[in-house]
């Protein structure tokens, strides 16, 4: 079968792209940024990219198109599918209809930590021998790639709340009909298809209602968002999970900044883990993952192992480089619970070492200005923050950012950031990058700079 997808090299998408390859399929694709690190991914795994939106890409006719949520009525490939009576699906529903449909899905959903919380599970599984395949919204370490099919029966994927497409409007989500289910929390965002919190709860319950009875649902202790999910009905067993509160899963004895903490399940101490992660959101996020891997089988002190040896997914709190002593984090926060979670377990590692924060507000939802009110706040750990300010963002942002006073700087250039970097970072300094999209490169841009002058 010949599969051409529209919006090929996201991440989801990349990730359909690659296994409906391993399935034998012949597989190309179009997409308006076709660059690395994803495009090149693609074109080691035999994949045809396409720049652009072109109708001749879908000449001659594929079986099928799978058309990628970025897409939307006028592109111009979009409006010659339709013209063309071009049979078409969204990702997630394909990805339900030929892989999910046999196995054993464990999703792991909610605003933040998804990634992580996937790779996590991915990792466990694997460690475990038993070889799942995923679909996962970055490149785990471990694994060097963002999705595979694997072997039979368990697949790991990230349960995005975003919509499917032009023309499915539900979160994605709702096509896995997992029977391990991961709820970190619950929060608003994503201003620009929901207009308030009881419509995201609202998919999310919509979620909880294709958990089997005999399956599982793993959900944070006290989340008021996530209980009130729950309370609209629930036929499936919940385990709780808190890094500080009584519970079936939860921390014991944790190191200041979060490094090592004994996994307590059930009341018993199950063993101690010391690995690599930072901040009270990773312990929360290794204990969802326990909890989803003893569902499916993996022993709690196999689990432990496993994460011992977890590295982090890139760019979460991926360290980009060190020059004169001198830290440089890149990180995908950009909510300000993230924000603020990122910087607790930066502070919690560097002590009195000063955090230079560097913040790109690129999401939809942070450009709309939906998150300013609290933005200042979750920025308060950092020693010194740099606000990229573009001309396409909605809100006056040094009006927004004037609770920090002195603290903060509005800049409208990178170049303009990486001079005051330059200038003023020392050693002994982390520099923390914040941002979900490329940042014009600014990682590696910093790193010369300092080079340049040590």
């Amino acid at each position: 079968m010949h599969i051409h997808i529209l919006g090929i090299c996201g991440t989801f998408m990349g990730g359909i792209a690659q296994i409906a390859t391993a399935l034998g399929h012949r597989v190309t694709g179009s997409d308006a940024g076709v660059y690395p690190p994803m495009s090149t991914q693609l074109e080691a795994a035999g994949i045809e990219l396409m720049e652009g939106w072109d109708a001749s890409h879908l000449q001659p006719a594929p079986d099928v198109v799978v058309v990628g949520n970025a897409l939307s009525r006028g592109n111009p490939a979009v409006e010659y599918m339709l013209d063309q009576g071009l049979p078409y699906t969204s990702g997630p529903q394909w990805l339900a209809e030929h892989v999910l449909q046999d196995r054993w899905v464990l999703a792991v959903a909610g605003t933040h930590g998804k990634t992580t919380t996937a790779s996590m599970l991915a990792w466990i599984l694997q460690y475990a021998k038993l070889e799942p395949g995923f679909l996962i919204g970055g490149v785990p370490r471990n694994f060097g790639r963002s999705a595979r099919l694997g072997e039979m029966p368990f697949f790991v994927v990230e349960a995005d709340e975003y919509d499917t497409a032009f023309f499915d409007k539900r979160s994605k989500f709702v096509h896995y009909h997992p029977r391990t289910l991961v709820m970190n929390n619950l929060e608003f965002d994503h201003a620009d298809i929901f207009d308030d919190l009881a419509q995201i709860q609202r998919q999310f319950h919509h979620l909880v209602r294709t958990v089997p009875g005999s399956g599982l649902i793993v959900s944070p202790k006290r989340d008021s968002n996530l209980d009130a999910v729950l309370e609209m009905g629930c036929w499936t067993p919940v385990e709780y999970f808190s890094a500080q509160e009584e519970c079936t899963w939860q921390a014991g004895n944790p190191a200041a900044d979060g490094s090592a903490f004994d996994v307590i399940c059930e009341g018993e101490n199950a063993g101690r883990l010391s690995w690599n992660l930072t901040g009270e959101h990773n312990v929360n996020n290794a204990l969802s993952a326990l909890a989803a891997a003893r569902h499916a089988g993996v022993p709690v002190a196999v689990g432990i192992d496993a994460l011992g040896q977890f590295e982090n997914v890139k760019r979460r709190m991926e360290l980009r480089g060190t020059v004169s002593d001198i830290r440089v984090y890149d990180d995908f926060a950009h909510h300000p619970t993230a924000i603020e979670t990122t910087l607790g377990g930066l502070r919690a590692q560097v002590g009195e070492g000063r955090i230079l924060a560097v913040l790109e507000p690129r999401s939809n939802t942070m450009r709309m200005g939906v998150h300013a009110e609290t933005l200042p706040a979750s920025l308060e750990a950092a020693d010194e923050v740099l606000l990229f300010s573009p001309a396409s963002l909605d809100w006056d942002a040094k009006k927004v950012m004037a609770p920090l006073g002195d603290k903060c700087r509005v800049l409208d250039s990178t170049e303009e950031i990486i001079s005051l970097l330059r200038a003023n970072a020392r050693a002994g300094d982390t520099i923390l990058v914040m941002s979900n999209g490329g940042f014009e490169n600014i990682h590696e841009r910093i790193l010369e700079a300092l080079e340049a002058q040590s």
